[in-house]
C-alpha cells in the first residue's frame, strides 16, 4: 500500500509499504483523515531534531476500526469512530513511574521517533484508542492538538480567581484557551498577531485579545490585571522573543508553562526567576483524560472545531499541502490529509 513520506529538507515522496498485519491486543484501523501538526511542518523544513528522515508524518488521527486481534475488548466494534494517543510509555522510567507517561523518557510519537499514520492501514494497540463517535470524521483529527493545550491548562495549575494568558492562537494554543475557559479562569487572554486567529479565540473561550503585532503587549496585559500581569502564562510558539516576554510579563509568584520548542537559544534575565519566585514548567503531550474531555466538549458543542481546519487535502496533495503551509504560515490553523 502507499504511504506519504517527507524524504528530505523540502522533498517529499509516495512509497510502498506492506500492509500492516493484525496482532493479539490490537486494532486495525483505516485511516480516514490526518491532521498536520506544526511538528511535521519543522521536519519539512529540517528544523525537527526529534525526527530522522525519511519519516511518514501523521499523529494527529482520524480513522474507523476494520479489524480485532485477539483480546480486545467487545466495547470495540468494527465500524467505530476512533481516535488515537500516539505516543509510547515504557512503564519503567521515572516519569512512568510516577503516573506521568505523558512524558515518558522513552517515549516515541507517531510521525516522529517512529513512522506515522498517513497510509491507508494501520495497527495499534487496543488501550492507545479513544470513542470519537459523534464527533464527525473530518474533524477527530483536530482532538490531538487540543488534547496538548489542555494538558499544558492542567500543568497551569490556573484557578478560577486568576488572570491567564496564551502567547500563540494555533491549534494547540486554541486548547489550552479552552482548556482555561473551562477551568473557569477570571480570564483568559488570547494573544497572538493574526487577528482571525484572535476571532477564532473567542469563539475558544477567551474573554480578551491582544494582536501583539499592533499594540504593545507589556501595556495590555498590565491594563487587563489590574498592574499585575497574568498569573499564569502559557506560550504555545516556540519563539526565542515568546519564551522571554511570557517571563517578562507573568505576574509575581506566578506561573509560566511551555510547551513549544524553542528552535534556538534562549537568553533570559534570570533574575525574574527568584524576584518573581516563578514556577516554570513544561508540558509534554497530553494524558488520556485531556483526550475524553475534549471529545466529551466537542461531542457537547463547547467549541466550534470545524472552524480550526483551514483546509483537507487530498491524499496526492500531501506534498503540496506541507509546501503550501510552508509559504504562508501565519495564514494556517490546520491542515488536514483526506485518505
Amino acid at each position: 500500500m502507499k504511504a506519504f513520506a517527507i524524504a528530505g529538507v523540502k522533498e517529499t515522496s509516495f512509497v510502498d509499504i506492506a500492509e500492516p498485519e493484525l496482532k493479539s491486543g490490537e486494532v486495525k484501523l483505516e485511516i480516514k483523515y490526518i491532521g498536520y501538526c506544526g511538528s511535521d511542518l519543522n521536519t519539512y523544513r529540517g528544523f525537527n531534531p526529534l525526527v530522522k528522515l525519511p519519516r511518514i508524518p501523521g499523529h494527529e488521527i482520524s480513522a474507523v476500526i476494520v479489524d480485532k486481534g485477539a483480546g480486545v475488548p467487545d466495547a470495540w466494534r468494527i465500524g467505530q469512530a476512533v481516535t488515537v494517543s500516539p505516543y509510547t510509555n515504557c512503564g519503567l522510567c521515572s516519569s512512568c513511574l510516577k503516573g506521568r507517561p505523558n512524558c515518558c523518557r522513552y517515549n516515541e510519537t507517531l510521525g516522529v521517533q517512529r513512522d506515522g499514520a498517513l497510509t491507508k492501514f494501520i495497527t495499534v494497540p487496543w488501550t492507545k484508542l479513544y470513542d470519537a463517535e459523534g464527533v464527525a470524521l473530518e474533524h477527530i483529527g483536530l482532538i490531538e492538538p487540543l488534547t496538548v493545550g489542555g494538558h499544558a491548562a492542567d500543568r497551569s495549575a490556573a484557578m478560577e480567581d486568576d488572570v491567564t494568558a496564551v502567547i500563540g492562537c494555533g491549534a494547540v494554543g486554541l486548547g489550552a484557551v479552552l482548556g482555561l475557559a473551562q477551568k473557569n479562569a477570571r480570564k483568559v487572554i488570547a494573544i497572538d498577531v493574526d487577528d482571525a486567529k484572535l476571532a477564532l479565540a473567542r469563539e475558544f473561550g477567551a474573554t480578551d485579545v491582544v494582536n501583539s503585532a499592533t499594540t504593545d503587549l507589556h501595556a495590555a496585559l498590565e491594563e487587563l490585571s489590574g498592574g499585575h500581569g497574568p498569573n499564569c502564562i502559557i506560550e504555545a510558539v516556540g519563539l526565542p522573543a515568546t519564551f522571554r516576554a511570557a517571563v517578562d510579563e507573568v505576574a509575581f509568584a506566578g506561573s509560566v508553562t511551555y510547551i513549544g520548542y524553542a528552535k534556538a537559544p534562549v537568553e533570559y534575565q534570570t533574575k525574574l526567576f527568584v524576584q518573581k519566585e516563578l514556577d516554570i514548567r513544561g508540558s509534554r503531550n497530553a494524558t488520556p483524560a485531556n483526550f475524553r474531555r475534549v471529545i466529551d466538549f466537542a461531542r457537547r458543542g463547547l467549541f466550534p472545531i470545524a472552524k480550526m481546519l483551514t483546509k483537507a487535502y487530498d491524499f496526492a496533495d500531501a506534498g503540496q499541502a506541507l509546501a503550501d503551509w510552508d509559504a504562508a504560515p501565519g495564514k494556517v490553523c490546520r491542515l488536514a490529509v483526506k485518505l
